[in-house]
């Protein structure tokens, strides 16, 4: 049975190594249906966030094989109810004077803040869960979507209980 799950990565922060982390799902063939990075606290380290699918059998063999790159110093399964997990979008509508009112109070609903205002159009950007951003773009597809960019998602695991330091 498919299933997602998400993996969070503490790599070396060093030139290649999101391209070798790709890589590896590339050349086996495994799917990818979301990937963030950003530098830590600490410089010399790199936390990959990675949303994959596929049955048991393909998810241990993406960890197995995740745990042979040099760079990777430490895998989490960030299991949804131990963690936290959020996504950003940035949505420009075409809209005109009286549509504005609309999206603005759409918008507030969903928590999300007006970051541009045109004459033809306003920028929305809003945080949160897949659900959450997908609930809002359902409720704005009366509306003529000019652009969209998602971030991917990103996580953390709850609490400090296996925060791992690294030498």
């Amino acid at each position: 049975m498919e299933q997602k799950r998400t993996l969070s990565l503490l790599v070396d922060n060093t030139a290649g190594v999101l391209s070798r982390v790709a890589g590896l799902f590339s050349r086996r063939a495994f799917n990818i249906d979301s990937i963030t990075a950003g530098v830590t606290a600490d410089p010399r380290f790199t936390r990959m966030t990675v949303v994959c699918s596929g049955d048991d059998l393909i998810l241990e063999q993406i960890t197995k094989q995740l745990e042979k790159l040099v760079d990777v110093r430490d895998i989490k399964v960030l299991e949804k109810e131990d963690s936290v997990h959020r996504e950003l979008i940035l949505v420009k509508i075409r809209v005109n004077e009286a549509e504005r009112r609309n999206i603005i109070a759409i918008a507030d609903v969903f928590r999300g803040r007006i970051v541009d205002v045109g004459q033809e159009s306003v920028i929305v950007e809003l945080t949160g869960s897949q659900s959450k951003l997908e609930g809002f773009l359902n409720l704005v597809q009366g509306y003529e979507i000019l652009e969209l960019a998602r971030t991917g998602v990103t996580g953390l695991s709850r609490g400090a209980h296996d925060v791992r330091y690294l030498d």
